[in-house]
């Protein structure tokens, strides 16, 4: 063997050694990182209880439709017969608290007539009313007043509910609500913990309760989309929820959406949308922009690195990155390899988040000034300092990935520093979707894509006035009493970024 081909053999063997360092980096990089995401075992496996949750979301799904149908006012055939749990008598021994109503005026209305009226009797409804911790009766006592001359009879009309001639009051259903999408609760925990107060209310009566909320609660939640699609900036992140697959019994993956307005806008809202994919044109549609790219949102929208939202972006739609996207690639080489480069990279982010807290109190044009003369100049030495070592790395490297992602979306990272509206990150809206991951473990599945639509639809109102200082039961209680006779040009009055901080 000649010296130019030992030389050739051991500049190859050099380069497959390299290309093995290179590949065994990578691969120890993504194991610590699995690692350290890794959660603990969940407490709930698959068992029949799984199955308690579907028909919770069919259940919904039926008194939805049912709603729908009725609003429509179409013309609907005869109802399946299916079982429903009979109503038991409300027990004797909860307390009681009656509500009369009784005509305004007494004097019969017969013309010529005139007389006083006489009290002849009352018609009385139970309903099962819920203060946080007691159960109690709220009696609806409706006094009939009779003409003895003429036989003329009037009575107070019954109060307009959500649901018309249901058991329960308004202050029962939002507890059910607020228990179910914000201390996810499963309705079979309820109406177990409902028992142990000696009161019965299946899980499938308690289904249909949220069904008929979610149809009622759409115009509110419709009312919050167009007003934060009012907005120039927004932020928006996805998470993925588990879906039954229709005919099949299992389930796939689908997206829980995520869009809300920045900490510095005028109304505080979230609202959440639920797609059977994460493909991008869910976001397209959400923000209302066409299939040919006309049409719809045209602002600045937070987000991260991923493809789907590129639709939006080619559409017009203006890109702001995440900074905390950039800077978490780095914290992860640090964490798991004490990386020198990664420290190094973490004071050049620090220098950026620190000049962010020091404006985030100030008015736009304060913000953006500060940001010119002090952000820009930081940014700047990141960039060269990540220009200067990505050419010192090999490729592949888990070092050079994180440095790679940082200088392809520079111009969308640092697009802040030009905008004093713009957020450095995305962290608004991932604190936001956070409580889903706790969610999940506790419904292990939407039960269908109208189920999906539908907790999304409540967890955007309830979670919004979470945002706005309200307490989530007092607010949809107060909502739900209101909403029956609310007119539908004071409907915005309910939303809640217009009602007065509870907490």
């Amino acid at each position: 063997m000649s010296l130019a081909e030992v030389c050739a053999l051991a500049s190859r063997l050099q380069t497959q050694v390299r290309h093995t360092e290179a590949l065994n980096a990578k691969l120890t990089h993504e194991m610590a990182v699995l690692k350290r995401l890794k959660f603990a075992a969940t407490s709930e496996r698959f068992s029949a209880e799984q199955k308690s949750l579907l028909e919770e979301a069919i259940d919904e799904d039926l008194e939805a439709l049912a709603r729908e149908v009725e609003q429509l006012q179409t013309t609907a055939k005869k109802p399946v017969d299916k079982h429903t749990p009979k109503r038991q008598a409300l027990p004797s021994d909860l307390p009681r608290r009656d509500v009369h109503h009784e005509p305004e005026n007494t004097t019969c209305r017969t013309p010529g007539c005139g007389c006083q009226l006489k009290r002849i009797g009352e018609d009385i409804s139970e309903k099962l009313d819920y203060l946080p911790g007691s159960f109690a009766v709220e009696r609806h006592v409706r006094g009939k007043w009779a003409c003895v001359k003429c036989q003329t009879l009037i009575q107070a009309p019954v109060p307009a509910a959500v649901i018309d001639k249901g058991i329960a009051t308004a202050g029962l259903m939002a507890h059910v609500v607020v228990s179910k999408y914000i201390d996810h609760q499963p309705l079979f925990r309820l109406e177990s913990i409902m028992g142990r107060s000696g009161v019965s209310v299946p899980r499938s009566t308690q289904a249909e309760w949220v069904g008929a909320i979610g149809v009622q609660l759409a115009p509110l939640v419709q009312a919050m989309r167009d007003d934060l699609l009012s907005r120039q900036v927004l932020h928006a992140d996805e998470t993925p929820v588990a879906m039954l697959k229709p005919g099949l019994g299992k389930t796939h993956r689908a997206y829980l959406w995520s869009y809300c307005t920045t900490v510095w806008d005028d109304i505080n809202a979230v609202v959440f949308d639920f797609a059977e994919s994460r493909a991008g044109h869910n976001a397209r549609r959400f923000l209302g922009i066409g299939e040919d790219g006309v049409g719809g949102w045209r602002g600045t929208l937070i987000c991260d690195d991923y493809a789907g939202y590129k639709q939006a972006m080619n559409a017009g739609v203006t890109e702001a990155g995440c900074l905390a996207h950039a800077r978490r690639k780095f914290h992860e080489l640090w964490a798991n390899h004490s990386s020198t480069l990664a420290e190094q990279a973490l004071k050049l982010f620090g220098v950026l988040y620190d000049i962010e807290r020091e404006v985030k109190d100030l008015d736009g044009r304060t913000r953006l000034r500060i940001r010119q003369l002090e952000s820009r100049p930081a940014a700047d030495l990141l960039h060269a300092w990540l220009m200067a070592n990505r050419q010192k790395l090999p490729d592949g490297s888990a070092t050079a990935r994180a440095i790679d992602y940082s200088l392809k979306r520079w111009a969308a990272l640092t697009r802040f520093i030009d905008n004093g509206d713009l957020a450095a990150d995305n962290n608004r809206i991932e604190n936001l979707i956070r409580p889903i991951a706790l969610g999940r473990k506790n419904w292990l599945f939407a039960g269908s894509l109208r189920a999906g639509q539908r907790a999304a639809a409540i967890m955007s109102l309830l979670h919004t006035a979470r945002l706005n200082g309200l307490e989530p039961y007092a607010y949809l209680k107060d909502v739900l009493e209101r909403l029956p006779t609310q007119p539908a040009s004071a409907m915005r009055d309910l939303l809640p970024y217009r009602r007065q901080p509870m907490i």
